[in-house]
């Protein structure tokens, strides 16, 4: 896509302006969704369910009733607290040889728990934000999107040809998604209104549970109807840090929020306002931030199995870290990879409230198993687990994996100023790292940060080269400069799927917002008038 979609009472270069409230999506059509919540006076959360429920529908691909959500939301006075909604590993594991499979019914190892998390944050609304809206009401346009289709996405058509090889063995997969074309799911519209209906516990514990377990039975998963049962979302405080004038919020363990605060704090050491935004200094700096963030990671699991070092964040361990990184010279790169596919929506409403909210299913398509008659494709998070014993990450009953969904909220003087996250697995943190730098040190506005070339160290989909992807549009000499150092650079095209699906709200010094989202995705941001 070439230029990012903007709909407000303003509009400039390419950003949404409003006084009021905003709403950003990857998909058109749930921000509009939010936007009708917004104009109607509901809250951010209220907005954002709405807006989640229908990506859920349009963006098949990346997120959907089979997956999890993690939620960050603040009141206007910054008061914040963090959502985890994260399924845990069936109770009953299967013996696993090689590996745990990528894809298929033993893939689908961890219970689904979005549909969970609607059900907390709708109640924390009402409780703490004196929210109106039911469950029922902001499913309403979910439920029409599916039952009477919608355009194929051109993310949709991506991945789905991405993948051509590979669909023809996935369990009711041909029989449910197109490649192109109208979209329709009549059987997740009838499972959303049993939803709507019911409420959100029915897809746990009621009728709808009941359909649901059976279907994983009968297409061989290890989810049971216990396993469904015993998904609950918690409510935590979020992980800070302070970088230029603004605390940064992120999720903690087993989410990786953790390093996306930690390349923030190396870089607060590195001052990367010094260096020109397309310079090879700037990218070289932020990739090696990255890279000594990463090495930690690892670590990073779920905290009720394993011990979180707290001293990721002190003070001295980032000055040591910063202190690592050569200005003339990149540390060589071998990491493992982690393959993971997001949708990020933001929201602000008219009270100055805010959320930030990351829903998946891990792969694109997930596991590729549709369950039973509900139209649910479910979720392969499970195969984030480890199988080596020593691994903070090994698998095991009733455990949640780590984690790659990692929306992100900044305060400013105590209250809201920016929500922000991204689609891309181990591309989350670098994509972040890189739009929070453009954002505070340089101060770009939300469409031109979303704008500026990308990079992802490591592995990707479509190269298994521990390289350095640059994406096109920048600097004719950054590859030399940066190769010169010691990268192993591989130029992608630019604005390329693999740089991630991002989107940016900020306020601006008036008190009015600034939006975007990404112009590699099929939505934008829309402001409230």
């Amino acid at each position: 896509m070439a230029e990012t979609r903007a709909v407000a009472d303003t509009v400039s270069n390419g950003n949404a302006i409003s006084h009021k409230a905003m709403i950003v999506s990857p998909h058109t059509a749930s921000a509009e969704a939010g936007a009708r919540v917004l104009r109607r006076g509901g809250n951010a959360i209220e907005a954002v369910i709405a807006a989640g429920a229908a990506l859920s529908v349009t963006y098949p691909h990346f997120c959907g009733l089979g997956g999890d959500a993690i939620w960050i939301v603040s009141d206007e006075a910054g008061a914040s607290e963090v959502f985890i909604g994260i399924g845990q590993a069936a109770q009953d594991i299967p013996q696993f040889g090689d590996g745990i499979p990528l894809r298929g019914p033993l893939s689908t190892l961890t219970a689904a728990c979005l549909v969970d998390s609607w059900d907390c944050v709708i109640n924390y609304s009402a409780t703490h934000w004196q929210g109106r809206e039911t469950l029922s009401d902001l499913l309403e346009h979910a439920i029409v999107l599916a039952d009477e289709g919608f355009d194929v996405s051109h993310s949709q058509a991506f991945w789905h040809d991405f993948r051509k090889n590979e669909v023809s063995g996935w369990h009711g997969f041909a029989s449910t998604f197109r490649s192109a074309g109208l979209q329709r799911q009549p059987a997740l519209a009838r499972t959303l209104q049993t939803i709507a209906e019911n409420g959100a516990r029915d897809f746990y514990e009621g009728a709808l549970a009941h359909r649901i377990a059976a279907g994983l039975k009968e297409a061989g998963s290890p989810l049971t109807a216990a396993d469904l049962a015993a998904v609950r979302t918690r409510c935590e405080k979020p992980w800070r840090l302070d970088y230029n004038g603004r605390t940064l919020l992120a999720p903690p363990p087993p989410a990786q929020g953790v390093t996306t605060l930690q390349i923030m704090g190396i870089l607060q050491y590195l001052e990367m306002a010094r260096f020109d935004p397309g310079s090879a200094d700037f990218y070289h700096h932020l990739v090696e931030a990255v890279k000594q963030a990463f090495v930690d990671r690892g670590s990073i699991a779920d905290p009720d199995f394993a011990t979180i070092p707290l001293e990721w964040l002190s003070d001295d361990c980032l000055r040591a870290k910063s202190q690592n990184i050569r200005p003339d010279h990149a540390l060589v790169w071998p990491q493992p990879f982690r393959h993971g596919d997001t949708a990020f929506i933001g929201a602000v409403d008219d009270k100055g409230r805010a959320v930030s909210m990351l829903q998946s299913i891990y792969f694109d398509w997930g596991s590729g198993v549709v369950v039973g008659d509900t139209g649910i494709l479910w979720q392969n998070r499970g195969a984030a687990f480890s199988l080596d014993p020593k691994s903070p990450n090994v698998l095991q009953p009733g455990k949640r994996p780590f984690y790659t969904l990692n929306p992100g909220m900044a305060l400013k003087a105590g209250r809201p100023d920016m929500v922000y996250g991204t689609q891309g697995a181990d591309g989350q943190p670098q994509t972040l790292s890189l739009l929070l730098s453009l954002l505070i040190d340089h101060d770009l506005s939300p469409h031109d940060a979303l704008s500026h070339p990308r990079f992802l160290l490591g592995k990707t989909f479509s190269d298994t080269n521990d390289s350095l992807k640059v994406e096109a549009g920048g600097s004719k000499t950054l590859e030399a400069e940066l190769a010169a150092r010691g990268h192993v650079v591989s130029m992608i095209d630019q604005l390329s799927p693999l740089g991630g699906q991002a989107g940016v709200i900020r306020r601006q010094p008036g008190g009015s917002w600034v939006g975007a989202h990404d112009p590699r995705s099929d939505g934008g941001a829309i402001g409230i008038s």
